[in-house]
């Protein structure tokens, strides 16, 4: 397969996983408007689901039909990685002020349910062959799934909570339709099933380009195929800007951080040669490690809500995000090159 039709392709999913990502969030938006979810849940919950479905695919397939841990691995913290970097456009496009001044204080719980989930994995990275398992799944993923339905029932809980506070001194806001909630499930529907489909064709052609390059698959899987498949994210967080949902917007982000933490527990149950961290290479470790630190400056910038900007265009907190990833990207493509 030529260079020049991968990136054809490349170029066709990209198309179809924007429009379908713009859909995406105008019916979420209007269903958490419907039912009373809040925006920073709807995101965390229904968007984050749908626009990882791709990692999970591409993870399941990746240590079942490939026997490729390091590119599932990879993809997953790869993913993280770039949906934290992503916030740096989010707030970017913040002209006001940066983003962390408006943002819901509800995303601290998110943000430290990633570091719980995210610390858990860089320890089973390091501990190697010593981690305890249970058959041939690390003792890892069942808390990691535990602690990711934790965190969707906290989030929940939370925002429901201060609504309802914020809705006593508000007047009540007319609920819509039924036929038109119906109207807005199916299009939510039809678009995740887009998203699905492309973002699962996405892999295949991120493999393509790889063995073209010449590429590692450890790389690939951190730098490559993350970006590639973290590209429904993208677009539904873009899609969420142009509504004016910020919460939205950055629910999705961290939400899919979850939800892709969580797939390495999934990923573990279908790698029946041991427990999956314990095959993978340990520079992975030193993924989890940049997330954590992300993590991290996203929980400081949430709490300090800082004002100014670098050159006028980015928070401090921004900046570090970008130096962060950097710094990862680098050493990553230096230990397998």
């Amino acid at each position: 397969m030529t260079l020049a039709w991968l990136v054809i392709q490349l170029a066709v999913c990209a198309v179809l996983i924007a429009r379908a990502g713009f859909v995406l969030s105008r019916s979420a938006d209007r269903l958490a408007v419907a039912y009373g979810w809040g925006r920073g849940w709807v995101g965390l919950a229904l968007l984050a689901t749908v626009t990882s479905l791709p990692e999970l695919a591409s993870g399941i397939s990746a240590v079942a039909f490939v026997d490729a841990p390091n590119l599932a691995v990879g993809n997953a913290l790869g993913a993280c990685v770039i949906n934290l970097l992503f916030l740096v456009v989010i707030d970017a496009l913040q002209r006001e002020q940066p983003m962390y001044r408006e943002a819901s204080a509800t995303h601290l719980l998110s943000a430290g349910f990633g570091v719980v989930m995210l610390g858990f994995v860089a320890l089973s990275l390091l501990t190697g062959a010593r981690a305890p398992a249970v058959l041939h799944v690390g003792v890892y993923s069942p808390l990691l799934l535990a602690l990711y339905l934790l965190a969707l029932r906290g989030v929940h809980g939370h925002e429901r909570q201060a609504m309802a506070d914020a809705a006593a001194s508000l007047a009540p806001v007319a609920s819509a339709p039924l036929g038109q909630t119906r109207r807005d499930w199916r299009a939510f529907g039809l678009a995740a099933l887009v998203v699905l489909a492309a973002g699962s064709w996405l892999p295949q052609v991120a493999d393509g380009l790889a063995q073209a390059l010449g590429l590692s698959r450890s790389f690939v899987g951190t730098v490559l195929m993350a970006v590639v498949t973290t590209l429904p994210e993208m677009a539904v967080t873009l899609g969420a800007l142009r509504l004016g949902a910020l919460d939205m917007a950055i629910g999705n982000l961290l939400g899919s951080n979850l939800f892709n933490v969580a797939i390495l527990a999934v990923d573990d149950a279908f790698y029946v040669r041991g427990p999956l961290l314990a095959d993978a290479s340990a520079v992975h470790a030193g993924t989890a490690v940049t997330a954590l630190v992300m993590t991290g400056l996203v929980i400081i910038g949430l709490v300090m809500r800082p004002q100014g900007r670098a050159l006028r265009v980015l928070s401090w907190v921004s900046v570090g995000l970008v130096a962060a990833y950097a710094v990862n990207a680098a050493l990553v493509y230096l230990s397998v090159s």
